[in-house]
């Protein structure tokens, strides 16, 4: 069951085909549109004023149907980000990137999310002691745009500094800077989405063992490894389940570190 030859629709409007394309075409010779006049902003902004009423995942399910309609091609492809504080390690700003993979004529969608501290998602307070000049050079201005919120306006994509500055001096009272998260105008999230998209590929690349069906890869991971002291079941990660989109044939795989117990420390019955 080869993609070779086929195409799949992207809705983006934000250039993320240079990141998505290459690795998809590289390990599953899938090719990929990006159809026109998708306002993919309707479905939510980072900046707020189209509010994100569904979840990630199902923004993405209708991001990509979007595009399957837009083009009639039965795949579709679609990402999603959100940012804010880290999940896992506090006082950290973190990414969550999607993406999903729907595949009408096999009948199976796939996604795929990577957690990451590795992102610019900052913004900054004018007041008269603001370091604008400090906070510039920390998210990497002008590569990385930026949005100037005020209470009356929000402009979105300047990466000119003499644009900024003028800004800056008609803005008035409460106004603030934020990174400008949209991929096109932020290359570390470009970046993040392109590792991603590697992971889709490689799930799409490979076959199920039980029906040969593509895109056979992790579902989920089962907590329950148990402590060397004692035996107790812990919420450390005991097995990787691995699976079908399609036939649900599962193989449960031990952990890629090689570690078969927890430690007493990490054990909530030694450790309490």
């Amino acid at each position: 069951m080869s993609y070779h030859g086929l195409i799949a629709a992207l809705a983006t409007q934000h250039g993320k085909e240079k990141a998505i394309t290459p690795p998809l075409a590289a390990m599953t010779g899938l090719a990929v549109t990006v159809p026109q006049g998708i306002d993919t902003d309707a479905l939510g902004t980072f900046t707020g004023e189209t509010p994100r009423l569904a979840s990630m995942r199902e923004t993405l399910r209708t991001k990509a149907q979007l595009g399957m309609e837009a083009t009639g091609l039965p795949i579709g492809i679609a990402s999603e980000g959100s940012f804010g504080p880290h999940p896992f390690v506090p006082f950290l700003a973190g990414g969550v990137e999607m993406i999903v993979f729907i595949d009408h004529t096999r009948g199976i969608e796939v996604v795929e999310q990577a957690v990451s501290e590795n992102t610019n998602f900052a913004s900054l307070w004018i007041t008269q002691c603001a370091d604008v000049d400090g906070f510039l050079a920390r998210i990497g201005f002008p590569e990385h745009a930026v949005v100037l919120r005020s209470s009356d306006h929000i402009i979105k994509g300047i990466n000119s500094r003499g644009e900024l500055d003028h800004l800056l001096r008609h803005c008035g009272e409460g106004a603030r800077i934020e990174t400008d998260m949209r991929a096109h105008l932020n290359p570390t999230r470009m970046t993040e989405i392109g590792k991603l998209a590697e992971k889709l590929a490689s799930r799409i690349a490979t076959p199920c063992p039980a029906c040969s069906t593509p895109a056979f890869g992790t579902l989920r991971h089962e907590a329950g490894l148990r402590c060397e002291d004692c035996g107790a079941p812990t919420q450390l990660v005991r097995s990787i389940v691995k699976g079908c989109a399609l036939c649900r044939h599962e193989e449960h795989l031990p952990r890629t570190d090689g570690r078969t117990f927890a430690t007493a420390a990490e054990c909530p019955e030694c450790n309490p």
